[in-house]
């Protein structure tokens, strides 16, 4: 008991660490004035709940910290988050009651509370002067006041003034928002700026976009920070007149005699405050200020503190340090606007902030009208993005009535009248994209090609920087030098960018004549920055700068032969570089205007749906992506015969889909047929050419043909190395799968050699999440597993598999064939149920999309049941390995290194099954096809006789058994080492399996 007293009595001693929210900063900061006069050391903590965070642990870490945690209990404590009382009051009984000695709590509010706060038996301090307040908090933390303070008020002495007492002068402010909600660090930056400035150069200016939040955050922060003022005086600052006579109505208030000029007073007002006579500790808020030129030279100076809100930067020439006030970030636009409209949930939130940019004024308006009404927020925005009028439903505040679009319109106004080649400038980008548009891309368009209000604005480079100087100053646009290389000249990187609202404002405002002026200006604009070769890596960047400004300038819709190459050769990018659904996005929209643009027929439709059918046979949706190609072929080759280069392209696409659909025989017989007739029609080292012999190759793989398929694959590499360049992604391509035949050869060392160096050129060529990197990567850990690296292999596919979810989802097919594969070593080496549920999730998948008769269904139930023979459950897994068998054969065939392997599984279970003759009949059989089909000193066909070596032996052949198992030993020594992990469990007697592998396609 004694030691429990100590304790008790160290920690009352010890220092109190005061945790509060943001909006109740006033209250600890006093709360830390009171105790430090009572020798106490003080810890101020914002507490700060994230959506992700748990409120236990938030609590918890509060412990970390030495002697008492004194919480400051408001409403607002709890809003953080936000989360719900049942949620808080969980928390709370959890964590409050067995450390009931380290916490205590203080009340600054007379609102309703989680009812478990009662376990912190707060002291409350709402609607008490300051004296019993401090009385009621020091008896909370069991502080007595000795003799030596009783000289001291309580109540009284310096420090930050009581937080229900108002300053000695206060005019002009706003009422409190409360339901402000986030903006901590720019509050913070804030203080720390006036904290830091020098006497006289107090001045603190918040900059941004109207209707982002400024006049909001400026009232908070005095609230915030109240107590270190003695005077706070708000002033409407849009007119000089205005600020003039406001300011000087702080003459009277600070008790100064003057005449009854206000010219006068406001000249004693401003002497007062540069004197700090009578109060020195005073903040002048200048709202609005958004004409620094017509003003600066009345901003009040000395040892007091200014704040101004604008939507002009311009402040920064006047001696003011600037704060850019950017949108909310996301977390704090879904809880503002679900404290702003409670019916919404934190999905329909995002949604509502997505389409709104975040902007805090959009939000509280269109929260407000859809919280007063029973609009579906999808329906509602549906409504924002087709441009519906719904200004009349917005909810306007009382002290900012008008709405977003009105606010946008006086800007447009002001910007009109004041420099007019700015807002043509601004028109001519609100036919992009909202985001970033390069400079570069407006500034070269030839002047021919541009209408005459802009011909000037375009061919005069100090008109241009003007205006975008201009658009900048008021915050419309941001301007952003990027990095140059060598190769780019200054200025040509940077970008500019404005709010997706100010997009809906300028279109709203612009005449029909030129809506469509403008933006033909920018497809051209965007044709002229194609660079013709999509196919070329080094030309993705510009191409990446195009694609994105597609649909919003018309060009999906535009009838310019010009604008729908570069469609075309957008589409070819984004499959090339792995950007599959944008791609998909774009053709499917283009598909719905292109047809009646074009007659029947016409060459670019062909194109458009070679390129879609790319783009959906690579998100994997095989069987749509086959009829589509199958209609094209077959009406391509009826209108045009069978030696033309659009059926040949027809056919190849077909060809693949059939690959992707298990149907090897027929992609084969296609294959050859385009490979043939590319070489008759361009001839055999043309690049269309080539790629059909590599598809060939492709399938060659596919029928386990693996000899027939390195050879091509070598003779196609060596032609693209000598026609292209060796670095090209088709270059790159053959190399990658040369490596792989390598592989399935049983020549691991040689092709890890040549997969490691491929890997470092592909990260370098196309980037490290690039499809074609991913697949040539997976390869490399492939090679690593089988040439014995399992560390190296273990590392890449679990680092890629991480990758390949991330960059394509989880349903790619890339993503399932990495699944597969890591299923199989994570059975053999690592996590028996990670290899299980990745294994169900393959299998799952090629169920959904190929169906059971599928050969890579079939693989992967096999794979299947080898997890549950290792899980003990064997009954099953010989149901599934000898179903896996059967399909495989009828997929395939008996000769199949598919249906080989299959067998090889099959076999061991029959002898685990206690069938040692039908075990040894089939890994007999199993073996004689393997020497056939894949040599005798395949992997697989060594595997298959030890197999049979172990079968004989149960049957008691020990002499056939033993000769066997001895060729096979020595074999496999000579072709991948005797330290080789194959050979080594060989010759320990481990039972061989095979893992099936998905090839692409």
């Amino acid at each position: 008991m004694a030691g429990g007293r100590s304790t008790a009595a160290a920690i009352a001693r010890g220092p109190v660490t005061i945790s509060f929210a943001g909006y109740n900063r006033a209250w600890a900061s006093w709360i830390a004035s009171r105790l430090e006069r009572y020798g106490v050391q003080v810890v101020l903590q914002r507490l700060e709940i994230t959506p992700e965070s748990r409120i236990d642990d938030d609590l918890q870490d509060l412990l970390l910290s030495e002697g008492r945690v004194l919480i400051v209990l408001s409403e607002w404590y709890f809003r953080l988050g936000p989360r719900t009382h049942e949620e808080w009051n969980a928390a709370l009984r959890r964590i409050v009651p067995p450390n009931s000695e380290r916490f205590a709590a203080v009340s600054v509010t007379p609102a309703a509370l989680p009812s478990a706060v009662a376990s912190l038996a707060a002291a409350d301090l709402w609607g008490l002067g300051a004296a019993e307040a401090e009385r009621r908090l020091l008896g909370r933390l069991g502080i007595t006041p000795s003799r030596g303070n009783s000289g001291e008020t309580l109540g009284g002495g310096g420090g930050p003034r009581f937080p229900l007492e108002q300053p000695d002068v206060w005019g002009g402010m706003p009422r409190r928002n409360t339901r402000f909600t986030g903006r901590e660090e720019l509050l913070g930056e804030m203080h720390q700026q006036f904290q830091q400035a020098e006497p006289g150069a107090g001045v603190v200016t918040l900059f941004g976009l109207s209707g982002v939040g400024k006049t909001h955050i400026a009232t908070e922060y005095v609230y915030r920070f109240l107590p270190e003022y003695d005077v706070v005086w708000w002033v409407r600052a849009a007119e000089r007149g205005t600020l003039r006579e406001k300011l000087a109505g702080l003459a009277p208030a600070l008790g100064l005699v003057t005449g009854r000029e206000y010219g006068e007073r406001l000249r004693a007002v401003r002497d007062a405050l540069r004197r700090g006579e009578p109060y020195g500790r005073w903040l002048v808020i200048l709202d609005g200020a958004d004409q620094p030129d017509d003003i600066h030279d009345l901003v009040p100076n000395g040892p007091g503190h200014v704040l101004i809100t604008s939507q002009n930067r311009e402040w920064g020439e006047h001696n003011s340090v600037l704060i850019e006030v950017p949108v909310y970030d996301r977390v704090e636009s879904v809880a503002f606007v679900r404290r702003r409209a409670p019916r919404l949930d934190e999905a329909d939130a995002d949604k509502l902030a997505e389409a709104l940019g975040d902007l805090a004024l959009a939000l509280d308006q269109n929260a407000g009208a859809l919280n007063d009404s029973n609009t579906p927020v999808d329906e509602y925005i549906e409504l924002l993005r087709h441009g519906a009028d719904i200004e009349p439903g917005l909810k306007v505040a009382a002290d900012f009535q008008m709405t977003y679009y009105t606010a946008f319109s006086i800007l447009l106004n002001r910007l009109r009248e004041d420099k007019p080649e700015a807002v043509d400038l601004l028109r001519l980008c609100v036919f992009f994209a909202p985001g970033p548009i390069p400079v570069r891309l407006l500034r070269d368009l030839p002047i021919r090609d541009v209408p005459e209000q802009l011909a000037g604005l375009m061919d005069d480079p100090l008109l241009w920087n003007s205006a975008i100087s201009k658009l900048a100053q008021w915050s419309v646009i941001q301007s952003d030098p990027q990095e140059t290389t060598a190769e780019e000249s200054v200025g040509s990187t940077e970008v500019v960018q404005m709010h997706r609202l100010v997009y809906q404002a300028v279109r709203a405002d612009m005449p029909e004549e030129e809506l469509n002026t403008y933006s033909r200006v920018v497809r051209k604009i965007l044709a002229a920055a194609d660079p013709g070769r999509p196919s070329d890596t080094r030309l993705w960047p510009r191409y990446a700068e195009i694609v994105p400004h597609l649909a919003s300038s018309g060009a999906l819709e535009s009838t310019n032969p010009e604008i729908q190459v570069m469609v075309l050769n957008c589409l070819r990018y984004l499959y090339l570089s792995g950007e599959y659904r944008a791609g998909l996005e774009i053709a499917v929209a283009a598909a719905e205007h292109w047809p009646r643009l074009l007659d029947a027929g016409h060459p670019r439709l062909w194109d458009l749906i070679h390129h879609r059918a790319n783009l959906m046979r690579a998100i994997g949706d095989y069987r749509a992506t086959e009829a589509l190609d199958r209609s094209a072929y077959e009406q391509l080759r009826a209108d045009r015969g069978d030696r033309d280069l659009l059926v040949m392209r027809a056919g190849g696409s077909l060809a693949a889909d059939l690959r992707n659909l298990g149907r090897y025989d027929e992609a084969l017989d296609l294959s050859q047929f385009v490979r043939d007739g590319y070489a008759e029609l361009v001839g055999p080292q043309d690049s269309r050419t080539l790629s059909a012999q590599h598809n060939i190759a492709v399938t060659y793989r596919l029928l386990g043909r693996y000899r027939d398929a390195m050879e091509l694959d070598q003779v196609t590499m060596e032609a693209r190395r000598e026609l292209l360049r060796d670095r090209h992604n088709w270059t790159l391509s053959s190399e990658y799968v040369f490596s792989h035949d390598l592989r399935l050869l049983g020549r691991y060392e040689q092709a890890t050699s040549v997969q490691e160096r491929n890997c470092e050129v592909h990260r370098t060529v196309l980037g490290a999440d690039n499809p074609q990197t991913l697949r040539a990567e997976h390869n490399l850990a492939l090679c690593y597993h089988r040439g014995g690296d399992r560390p190296q292999a273990a590392n890449l596919q679990a680092r890629l598999l991480e990758r390949c979810q991330r960059v394509l989802g989880d349903l790619d097919s890339l993503t399932v064939r990495v699944a597969v594969t890591f299923s199989s070593f994570e059975r053999q080496h690592g996590d028996l149920d990670r290899a299980r549920e990745l294994g169900e999730f393959a299998l799952s998948e090629y169920r959904r999309q190929f169906g059971d008769d599928h050969p890579y269904t079939a693989g992967v139930l096999g794979n299947h049941g080898l997890i549950l023979r290792a899980a003990g459950e064997r009954q099953q897994s010989q149901i599934e390995i000898e179903s896996s068998l059967a399909a495989m054969t009828r997929a395939v065939g008996e000769d199949h290194p598919w249906t080989l392997g299959c067998a090889l599984n099959a076999s061991g279970a029959r002898n685990f099954a206690g069938d040692p003759e039908s075990a040894a009949d089939l890994s007999r059989a199993t073996a004689e096809r393997a020497t056939a089909t894949l040599g005798r000193e395949h992997p697989l066909t060594l595997s298959c006789r030890i197999a049979l070596a172990t079968d004989l032996r149960n049957l008691r052949k020990r002499p056939e058994a033993d000769k066997i198992e001895e060729e096979a030993l020595a074999t496999l020594a000579a072709t991948l080492g005797p330290q080789h992990p194959h050979t080594v469990e060989a010759r320990s007697r481990t039972r061989p399996h095979w893992d099936f592998e998905p090839i692409a396609p």
